[in-house]
């Protein structure tokens, strides 16, 4: 699967269960009426299972500026939820997930539903809410590296 290219996103939640933020790529667009993401979530991470609870994530694109923010919520670096979290700048919109501010684009959803797949949750969530950043490259993840893509 490292041959697949893919844009890079941070997957936050927030709510009761808590506060998460992790990098992913495994990521694609359903339909534009309703406007619904499918995001794919290994099971097999402590704590994954927060965005189930909370019914809730963002979405957020990163460009390839974002590189170092990717890899902290990768877990390289070893830092906690609260100290990658400070490593950004972040508010919400509607469902109270972090939405990072200077992203691509950050998508923030309402889990519509949920599936178990091998090793992982598919999650399609409902956009509620859009938003758009400056244009720029796009962080891409490629035999097991980043690149740029876009202008």
């Amino acid at each position: 699967m490292s041959h697949f290219a893919e844009a890079v996103h941070i997957l936050t939640t927030d709510g009761p269960a808590g506060r998460r933020g992790v990098t992913i790529s495994a990521v694609c667009s359903v339909s534009d009426n309703p406007a619904t993401m499918l995001v794919c979530l290994n099971r097999n991470h402590d704590f994954n299972h927060l965005f189930i609870e909370n019914q809730v994530f963002a979405l957020n694109t990163l460009s390839f500026q974002q590189q170092a923010l990717s890899e902290a919520f990768s877990g390289k670096g070893d830092l906690s939820q609260p100290d990658r979290f400070a490593l950004g700048h972040w508010q919400t919109l509607q469902t109270g997930a972090p939405v990072l501010t200077n992203a691509l684009a950050s998508f923030d959803c309402r889990i519509i539903a949920t599936h178990e797949v091998a090793t992982h949750y598919v999650i399609y969530g409902k956009v509620t809410a859009l938003n758009m950043g400056d244009p720029g490259r796009s962080l891409i993840y490629l035999n097991r590296s980043y690149h740029s893509a876009g202008d």
